[in-house]
């Protein structure tokens, strides 16, 4: 239990010091960003004194190390900012994206890890066979597919010809739960990489892990087929999945831009989108400090998850 607890507080510092980069370094590629963003939102024939009052409200005329320590003040309590186009809080565009992004995550997550896991014990289990060859080729063609190209030919073939789902959200209320069927075809364009990657994953660890001197003696012992396939090499083998399915899920909360947009969902990547069109730079600050934490709390969890399955794949830290 002590070192449980002394690799917690190594991971919590080393996440503290990668927040405390991240909002540096948001902050710091916002500043560098070419061209003046109050010439920009002034319009095509700017004038000289909406120009300078653009900059006096954006702060721009203060120097930035000011306007970093003013803007960093704010993060913990929840101060992004406000929007440069419309002048609400930022916090509020980040509310109203985060609802059907995390919606259209967990569900992913949640047909992920069974399908995952399945596919790779499956495929173990059958290890040469042809059960294994074929789940291998599948999820190798599967993931060969772009996002966007799944998703195009799935609204052609399951929407536009046999009509079974809509095609995308538009008309549709932002509570999603209130109309399912617009979930189906994005959860399965999420689903399709992902739960590839972790059925190979599984797989390969599983294949390893039945071949490993500890299972060899524990058949030897006399311990069931089933017992050290799940109760020993299993939580071996997830693992390395656990640090994938970590990435998943930040990819899933920060990086579903192309999947908001082919199906017009109104999440955090159309919320985005939208704001670097505006050239709205506190939004974007904003959303790109969230997906940066998300980011780091999501890997630190996995770290500790890793190691409290599997203590000796611990990384030296």
């Amino acid at each position: 239990m002590s070192g449980l607890r002394s690799f917690v507080a190594r991971r919590l510092l080393l996440g503290a010091t990668q927040i405390v980069a991240v909002v540096l370094l948001v902050f710091a590629l916002t500043e560098a960003l070419p061209g003046d963003a109050a010439v920009a939102l002034a319009g095509d024939q700017p004038d000289p004194a909406r120009i300078q009052a653009i900059r006096e409200t954006m702060d721009l005329d203060r120097p930035a190390l000011v306007r970093l320590v003013d803007w960093a003040a704010g993060l913990p309590r929840g101060d992004f900012g406000t929007s440069l186009t419309s002048g609400r809080p930022v916090a509020q565009y980040i509310a109203d994206g985060f609802g059907p992004t995390l919606l259209l995550a967990v569900l992913t997550v949640l047909l992920l890890v069974p399908a995952g896991l399945g596919l790779g014990v499956l495929a173990a289990r059958h290890a040469g066979r042809a059960v294994d060859k074929l789940v291998s080729s599948v999820t190798l063609a599967v993931y060969a597919v772009p996002e966007f190209a799944l998703g195009v030919l799935l609204v052609t073939v399951f929407a536009l010809k046999l009509g079974w789902v809509p095609p995308t959200a538009v008309g549709r209320s932002t509570d999603l739960l209130t109309h399912p069927a617009t979930l189906v075809l994005p959860v399965l364009v999420l689903l399709s990489r992902p739960v590839c990657s972790v059925a190979r994953l599984v797989r390969a660890g599983m294949v390893e892990a039945l071949a490993s001197p500890y299972a060899e003696h524990a058949r030897r012992y006399g311990v069931p087929d089933r017992r050290v396939r799940y109760a020993h090499a299993l939580p071996n083998a997830v693992a390395p999945a656990v640090q994938h399915l970590a990435r998943t899920i930040d990819w899933l909360l920060s990086g579903v831009i192309v999947v908001e947009a082919l199906f017009v969902i109104p999440g955090l990547g159309t919320v985005l989108l939208t704001a670097v069109a505006e050239r709205d730079v506190p939004v974007v600050q904003g959303l790109a400090v969230v997906f940066g934490v998300l980011t780091v709390l999501l890997n630190l969890g996995a770290d500790v998850v890793t190691h409290r399955l599997a203590p000796r794949s611990e990384v030296a830290a």
